[in-house]
């Protein structure tokens, strides 16, 4: 709900003097009503003089010399405290008039109230023949750019209808990995000026300059296999996370070269302990990176001097693929084959009742994400679950005890073998993301084991 600050108003109070005045006990209105008790006593002024000059010293006030009034003309009060309403309209009213107090709203606040409304409508889009979607983020209130399995960078957008395909850049030295596996991961810096993802190698990195999607740079060299995750440190150092167990970090140095410039990562180092670096998180607070290994280990490196610090073994250690950090609690969210555990960011441990069991255990859980205090899974059966850390249980419908869980529209796909061949699907969501309000939700993936092409997406509106 809305969040109000309230500020002192000077001058609303009487003085001091006044308000012990009011607070003393009035005198009987039995004995003397409508009169006026006036009680005074001449005091002599103290008059010296000396050299000529004389000063008059006046006496202090006594406290019979106040006249007081058993019955006043008009009545005053005083109010100490104002009803603030938590209305969306008053408060918008208010403050067009110049009014009212400052107010914000809370992050969660417009997802939670659709959520268990129920108000969120499922829209399918077809997205033809495409592999898997692995990522995604939206660029603006109506577009929404993501990568896939067969290699393609594409834009949709929600207004037009229209799928835009992005070229890919090569790097040259063309170092490719013994096999392409398309693009996993894609970042957009902090001031949305630049895009960060895939190359037409998997293990390169390619920067476009938003919104127009031109070719900046070509980061090459680093990595020997699949580039499986981007982050941002600020809005020219980037840190990638690879297949190879190594990690790399990158210095964009000038984002307005009109030539596409191909350069080297600043340091490339192994991550210890690890088996495929799959994810990775940027801790602002404590200006740390995270990142998750397929053998079921989280490590911390400090994005200052990037190095590692340590790694943690995790409770659930299978398939642990999807990572996510939430900036204001200092916690971090684990996607394993049956539980998503959230951990506190400082000591690696699981917080107590978070511990979050699957409904679908064998099914996996593929993407997770923070929205204020609401914690959103996507799983390999196409259901997407939302769970609350404030009371720590999964969300239900208001006035009910149904739980609040989006299952995708199943999609029919073309087999390998026959093109004329139809199977149905229900895919796994690998990739789910909230627009900047928090009132639409994309969501997107593909079969959880079958190759196959012919894709659906799905907006959540």
């Amino acid at each position: 709900m809305a969040r109000v600050v309230k500020k002192a108003v000077y001058g609303t109070l009487p003085s001091h003097s006044r308000v012990q005045l009011l607070q003393r006990e009035p005198t009987s209105r039995n004995s003397q009503h409508n009169s006026i008790t006036s009680e005074r006593e001449d005091s002599q002024s103290e008059t010296s003089s000396s050299s000529g000059n004389s000063s008059v010293e006046c006496s202090p006030r006594r406290k019979d010399e106040f006249l007081r009034y058993e019955d006043s003309d008009e009545e005053e009060t005083y109010t100490t405290s104002s009803k603030i309403s938590h209305s969306f309209v008053d408060l918008v009213s208010q403050r067009s008039l110049g009014h009212g107090h400052p107010a914000s709203v809370n992050l969660e606040y417009g997802t939670r109230h659709l959520l268990t409304n129920g108000n969120l409508r499922e829209h399918t889009t077809h997205l033809g023949e495409m592999n898997k979607i692995f990522c995604s983020q939206w660029l603006n209130g109506h577009q929404i750019v993501f990568g896939s399995k067969c290699n393609k960078l594409s834009v949709y957008d929600l207004n037009k209808k229209e799928l835009f395909s992005i070229p890919l850049l090569t790097s040259l030295q063309n170092r490719q990995p013994e096999s392409q596996c398309g693009i996993h991961a894609l970042a957009i810096n902090p001031s949305q000026s630049v895009l960060a993802t895939g190359a037409e190698n998997t293990n390169d990195i390619a920067f476009y300059s938003l919104p127009t999607f031109d070719p900046l740079a070509i980061g090459e060299g680093a990595h020997g296999d699949w580039m499986f995750d981007l982050k941002w440190l600020d809005d020219c150092f980037l840190v990638s996370g690879s297949r190879d167990t190594t990690m790399a970090l990158w210095k964009l140095e000038d984002a307005n070269n009109p030539t596409v410039t191909n350069f080297k990562a600043l340091a490339v180092k192994r991550c210890k302990t690890a088996e495929k670096v799959r994810a990775l998180a940027f801790n602002k607070r404590d200006v740390e990176i995270a990142a998750l290994s397929l053998n079921g280990y989280i490590h911390l490196w400090k994005a200052d001097t990037f190095k590692q610090m340590g790694s943690q073994k995790l409770h659930h250690g299978t398939e642990n693929v999807c990572l996510g950090y939430h900036d204001e609690r200092n916690l971090y969210a684990v996607g394993s084959r049956s539980h998503t555990t959230v951990l506190d960011a400082r000591s690696l441990q699981p917080i107590q009742n978070k511990n979050i069991a699957s409904p679908y255990p064998t099914c996996g859980i593929r993407s997770v994400s923070f929205r204020g205090d609401i914690l959103t899974i996507g799983t390999g059966t196409g259901s997407i679950l939302f769970y609350d850390l404030r009371s720590s249980k999964y969300m239900l419908f208001k006035d009910t005890t149904k739980e609040i869980v989006f299952k995708t529209s199943t999609g029919w796909v073309a087999a390998d073998d026959s093109p004329q061949a139809m199977a149905r699907y229900t895919p796994a969501i690998y990739t789910h993301c909230y627009d900047s309000s928090g009132t639409r939700l994309f969501a997107a993936g593909g079969p959880l084991a079958v190759e196959r092409r012919g894709n659906y997406a799905s907006v959540w509106s």
